[in-house]
């Protein structure tokens, strides 16, 4: 396994449209243990394979609190998803302060749907359907956006984009001066 350089704005490569996976392989599996080690490392709660530069429809996600402790206290959830897709959003939306690994240390708030149904196949090959919930919802949107060329801050206003991309530049302006 290994940790993957992850993709930061504005690299355009983040903008590709990712191709979809025609066969779960031996290379794909590796890919996502790679994807986990990365976004464990990072630390994030998700991952697309375009930010690490395979612009392929598959992801990963862990909503866990974490890896057990002694005391056997926090649990990881590792989940894949490839070729995912939105069968059904739900009218009603949902709120929630969004940041990306991409956009380092820098949130927003976005709207989405607050319930989709959505369906994918694991690192398998295993067809699932299922709906999500909440942050469930909210991270696989997010996600899925990363493999059509999209950012969470493409959902905000113009003003809040450039505001966000001001104090993002400030803070890589200043990580290099010290």
């Amino acid at each position: 396994m290994a940790i993957l350089p992850i993709l930061e704005v504005p690299d355009p490569r983040l903008r590709r449209i990712s191709e979809p996976v025609a066969e779960v392989t031996d290379g794909i599996r590796a890919l996502i243990a790679d994807m986990f080690e990365t976004m464990y490392a990072a630390p994030g709660i998700g991952l697309a394979a375009a930010q690490v530069d395979r612009p392929i429809r598959l992801l990963v996600m862990d909503l866990g609190d974490g890896p057990p402790d002694a005391e056997g206290k926090g649990t990881r959830n590792p989940r894949v998803f490839i070729n995912p897709e939105i069968l059904e959003p739900s009218e009603e939306l949902g709120v929630y302060n969004e940041g990306c690994l991409s956009v380092p240390d820098q949130f927003a708030e976005v709207e989405r749907p607050a319930r989709i149904r959505a369906r994918w196949l694991d690192q398998d090959g295993v067809a699932h359907e299922a709906v999500l919930e909440g942050l469930a919802a909210t991270c696989l949107q997010h996600e899925m956006d990363h493999l059509n060329g999209i950012l969470f801050i493409d959902h905000l206003s113009r003003l809040k984009r450039s505001m966000l991309l001001r104090k993002l530049e400030k803070a890589r302006r200043e990580k290099a001066a010290a």
